[in-house]
């Protein structure tokens, strides 16, 4: 070889040397150092190198863009002025220092449940920020009568935005609560909660906002509904009161714009709502479900293994309700497990290593079957 090609030779392998060390965020690590893996905690055997990609506040419901790059999350922070939830897009690496994640809500009203459209450039979440409500933040009570609640804020509607924040449509302009969107892996229907029929149901779409169809009809709260790997089954929470006593306590609540979320389990159905199936009957509260790559399993956020509650851990379960395993051992939060579309890494929320305060932070782990 002359000295010529010699010098080509040194340049590409420097070259593609500088390439893969770009790249190399956005693949999994081809070694491993359980030393520096310290967000890891004992027992974890399923995540490997966590990284924590937000610094205070609350933030959560951090999901993937199609293409595995980006995260879409809310978050209230004062720094970043956000005194209730906005919704901020980051790349899943995060952001560099104290740096603000791209806003993609206006700062108006109160956001929830963000989700990337297809092809990754712009973002639906729903919002309170409509003319006919107000521009602040809406009063979200957290107990009523010492029971835990949730608010459901009739003022909520759907809308898509782009990169730069800009609303480019609202998909939802009935009365009342419309909220928790999610998009199908193909791209073609988004499930949302509603209480348009009286109950909070689950209701499908076209991705353009046509063709809304009622999915479940019980009583109870159905919502944070995603959908299988393959588009065509919908995994979800439900509450389902079944004494007078209990059916009573629901429906004075939802009256108020309040569920109370503290008795849930997880449902699966086909789109349409037939095969309706429950998958855990664990007791407490289980939520934030979303199906492992392979469709053979599910992941969800419970606290049934607490004897206070107050503990919530993410478990894994088999489709047919077998095989319950945890999969995080945080001693207060992790809950919003969501799989990257190319299948090697999980986002999640956890209120590990934050110092003793009540900050909760986004968190991306490899997954490791």
């Amino acid at each position: 070889m002359n000295k010529f090609s010699l010098f080509v030779l040194v340049i590409v392998l420097m070259t593609s040397a500088c390439n893969s060390s770009k790249n190399a965020a956005s693949k999994k690590s081809t070694t491993y150092n359980p030393a520096t893996d310290t967000l890891k905690l004992p027992g974890e055997k399923h995540f490997r190198n966590v990284r924590q990609l937000t610094f205070g506040g609350d933030n959560a419901e951090a999901y993937w863009s199609f293409d595995s790059k980006s995260l879409t999350f809310q978050a209230t922070h004062e720094k970043w002025g956000a005194s209730c939830d906005q919704i901020f897009t980051m790349p899943m690496d995060g952001v560099k220092g104290d740096a603000k994640p791209i806003q993609i809500s206006s700062g108006l009203g109160k956001t929830t449940c963000s989700y990337f459209m297809p092809g990754n450039k712009t973002i639906l979440f729903a919002s309170t920020h409509g003319e006919h409500s107000g521009e602040g933040c809406p009063h979200a009570p957290r107990s009523l009568d010492g029971k835990y609640v949730w608010a459901i804020h009739q003022e909520f509607d759907i809308y898509v935005a782009d990169m730069n924040g800009k609303i480019v449509k609202q998909l939802t302009n009935s009365p009342g609560y419309d909220a928790e969107g999610t998009v199908s892996p193909d791209g073609k229907k988004i499930v949302f909660t509603s209480t348009r029929s009286g109950d909070l149901e689950l209701w499908t779409m076209n991705i353009d906002g046509s063709n809304q169809r009622q999915v479940t009809k019980e009583l109870g709260y159905d919502g944070g509904a995603f959908f299988s790997p393959d588009s065509k089954k919908l995994i979800f929470r439900a509450s389902r009161p079944k004494t007078e006593v209990e059916q009573k306590t629901y429906k004075d609540l939802l009256k108020l714009g309040l569920v109370q979320p503290t008795a849930l389990e997880i449902f699966t159905c086909n789109v349409d709502g037939s095969d309706m199936r429950q998958i855990t009957n664990v007791g407490k509260a289980n939520w934030a479900p979303y199906m492992h790559p392979s469709g053979k399993k599910i992941l969800f956020c419970s606290n049934h293994h607490s004897q206070s509650g107050r503990q919530f851990n993410i478990f894994s379960i088999n489709i047919d309700g077998s095989g319950l395993e945890q999969i995080t051992f945080d001693e207060a939060f992790d809950s919003f497990p969501m799989f990257s579309p190319d299948g090697k890494y999980i986002s999640f929320a956890s209120n590990r290593n934050n110092g003793g305060t009540r900050d909760t932070n986004v968190f991306v782990a490899e997954w490791v079957d």
